[in-house]
C-alpha cells in the first residue's frame, strides 16, 4: 500500500504542487504577521526614544536657563538693600555746602570715592542707574509717579520733578525712578 501512495503522489504532481504552494503561503502569511509585529514594536520604542530624548533635550535647556537665570538675577535681592546705600551717600554729597567742602574736603572726597567704587561694582554685576531729566515723557515701565501736578508749559506726562533714581538689574526693574509728572494744565 504504500508503494500505491507513491504511485498516486507521482500521478497527480498539480494535486502536490498546489498543496506545497498552501504550505508556503500560510509559512508566508505567518512570517509577515511577525514582522508586522516586530515592525509595530520597533515603532513604538523609536517612539518611545524620541520622546525621551526630547524630554532630556528640554530638561538641559531649561536648566541653562535657569543657570543663567541664578547668575543673572540671584543677587537681585542683595541689590535692591543697596539701592538705600547708594540714597543716603548721594544725599551725604548733597547736604554738604561750600564752606564745609573747604573745611571737610577729606572726608567728602572718602564719600566721593566709596560713591565711585559702589557705582563700579553695580556696574560690573549688571545693575544700571534709571536717570530721568525733567522734560522727558513718563515711562510706566521704568518710573513710578509719586504725584500729579499741572505745570504751564508742560504737556501731560511729562516729567516735571525727579525725586529718586531708578535702577535695571539686566533687563529687570530693581526699582523704578520716583517721579513727579505734569497733568494736563488747567
Amino acid at each position: 500500500m504504500a508503494e500505491r501512495k507513491n504511485e498516486e503522489f507521482l500521478d497527480d504532481p498539480e494535486a502536490v504542487e498546489a498543496e506545497l504552494y498552501a504550505e508556503d503561503e500560510l509559512e508566508a502569511e505567518s512570517e509577515a504577521d511577525e514582522l508586522s509585529i516586530v515592525t509595530k514594536e520597533r515603532d513604538d520604542f523609536r517612539d518611545r526614544f524620541m520622546r525621551a530624548l526630547a524630554d532630556a533635550e528640554n530638561a538641559r535647556k531649561r536648566s541653562d536657563r535657569d543657570r543663567r537665570e541664578a547668575e543673572n538675577y540671584g543677587g537681585s535681592k542683595f541689590a535692591r538693600d543697596m539701592l538705600p546705600v547708594y540714597d543716603n551717600m548721594k544725599r551725604a554729597i548733597e547736604a554738604i555746602d561750600e564752606e564745609q567742602r573747604a573745611a571737610n574736603a577729606a572726608l567728602l572726597e572718602g564719600i566721593e570715592l566709596t560713591m565711585r567704587e559702589l557705582l563700579n561694582v553695580f556696574s560690573k554685576h549688571g545693575i544700571e542707574r534709571i536717570l530721568p531729566e525733567v522734560g522727558d515723557r513718563f515711562d510706566p515701565q521704568r518710573h513710578e509717579a509719586m504725584f500729579e501736578a499741572p505745570v504751564p508749559n508742560t504737556v501731560a506726562g511729562d516729567i516735571i520733578q525727579v525725586m529718586a533714581e531708578g535702577f535695571i538689574l539686566h533687563d529687570r526693574l530693581l526699582r523704578p525712578a520716583h517721579v513727579g509728572v505734569s497733568s494736563t494744565p488747567k
